[in-house]
Order: structure tokens, then C-alpha cells, then sequence
């Protein structure tokens, strides 16, 4: 990959990867949760909770990066809290990481909830009268039933992260080094004389690497559900 990208463009290439990996691996455990909370449970506020996980989708993602900047930024609430253990995010990977996570969430959260919902309750029902308590019934039955979303949902979040744009670049900027992912990158790219043919690049390998996600997510998710069925 060297002989074909310039060390610049290998460095947002390997951010991009590492963005998209932790921003996956962090939102994992509470997508699953606010899945399996919007599919088996019905309380006092379902839908707006429903329309706030949905929210990045619709909203611009700038107006997300803006109100990330405004709620983790140095002077935000959340932000200057964070700071006293040494957490910052604006302007850092870390804040990539995190708008990338919230621009994914609603993508994880919807694959998990449908097969959350199409896994048949009533394995959950009999457990629960042979004596299994909600924790095993979860990880016992639940969990394995809904692993074809698990992982179609994780692919597809960690798919969105590589590709998001507004929200990091309204959050974290465009740091060479630090948040310059592969969009950012081709949007600098794209700003100087000559830097077409390194912003084409990054263009195809974006391409490459969503169309083989979504193989990979489809090919994962019969794979899965093939073992959970016994086939």
C-alpha cells in the first residue's frame, strides 16, 4: 500500500480504521442494551428515547458536531467535567471517535432491534418459568438469537464511522496527525492545486472497503444465523 499512497494519506487511512474500530467496539455494549430495551420493553417515554437514538439520521451531521462541541467541548458541561480526569475530546481522536459513534448509533441500534424482535419470545417465556433470571435468559437465549444483528449492525456502524465527515470535522476540525480522517482528507485534498489525484485515491479505497463491509455484514449475518439455527 505504500508504493500506491503517499505516507499522508496511509497515516488518515490507518485513523480512519482506528476511529471506526473503537468508535464500534465502545457503542457495542450500549446499542445492544437500547435494543433490547425498545424491543421487549414498553415504559413511559419509549418513543422519545426511540426518536433520540434516531436523531443523527435525520439532523444534519454539523448540527451534530455542534452540539457535540457544545456538550464536550473544553467549556461544555460534559466536557469541562471530563477534563478534570484528563478526558478531552474536542479536537482530539478521541472526539473522532465519539462523533463517529454517534453518527453509527442509529444504524447499530436499528439491525440489533429487529433481530431482537424477530427472535421468537417465547424460549425467553419458557425459561423464565423453569427458573432462569433475566440476566440468563439474556445472554442465554436472547443474546445468541439476536447475534445476526449483532454483528450486521456492528459491520454496518463500523462501515458509517469510516465514512463520516460533518460531524468530525465540526467537533474534532481537521488536524493532520490527529482527526484527519480519509473524508477530511480528501476534503483538504480536494482544497490544494494538485491534490486530485491523492484525493482520488482515498476515494477508491473508500469505495473498496464499504462495498466489502457490506459483503462481509451480509456473508457474517447467514453465516451466524445458520449456527445459531443448528445448520
Amino acid at each position: 500500500m505504500s508504493d500506491w499512497l503517499s505516507p499522508e494519506e496511509i497515516e488518515a487511512v490507518l485513523l480512519s480504521l482506528r476511529v471506526a474500530m473503537w468508535s464500534t467496539l465502545a457503542s457495542l455494549p450500549f446499542g445492544i442494551w437500547i435494543a433490547w430495551l425498545l424491543a421487549r420493553k414498553d415504559f413511559f417515554g419509549k418513543q422519545i428515547v426511540n426518536g433520540l437514538v434516531h436523531l443523527p439520521l435525520i439532523l444534519p451531521p454539523v448540527v451534530t458536531g455542534y452540539l457535540l462541541l457544545i456538550l464536550f467541548g473544553t467549556q461544555g458541561p460534559i466536557g469541562s467535567f471530563l477534563q478534570q480526569f484528563g478526558i478531552v475530546f474536542a479536537f482530539s481522536w478521541t472526539g473522532a471517535v465519539l462523533a463517529a459513534a454517534v453518527m453509527a448509533f442509529p444504524l447499530m441500534v436499528r439491525a440489533i432491534r429487529l433481530s431482537i424482535e424477530s427472535a421468537d419470545h417465547r424460549l425467553e417465556d419458557a425459561a423464565k418459568t423453569l427458573g432462569a433470571s433475566n440476566s440468563q435468559r439474556f445472554f442465554m437465549i436472547t443474546l445468541p438469537l439476536a447475534m445476526p444483528g449483532v454483528v450486521t449492525g456492528s459491520i454496518l456502524a463500523f462501515a458509517k464511522s469510516l465514512g463520516e465527515f460533518g460531524a468530525t470535522i465540526t467537533f474534532v476540525s481537521n488536524i493532520p496527525g490527529e482527526t484527519r480522517t480519509v473524508p477530511s482528507a480528501i476534503y483538504s485534498f480536494m482544497q490544494v492545486p494538485g491534490g486530485e489525484e491523492s484525493a482520488m485515491r482515498l476515494v477508491i479505497l473508500a469505495i473498496a472497503l464499504s462495498m466489502l463491509a457490506l459483503i462481509l455484514s451480509e456473508w457474517l449475518a447467514k453465516r451466524v444465523s445458520h449456527v445459531v439455527e443448528g445448520r
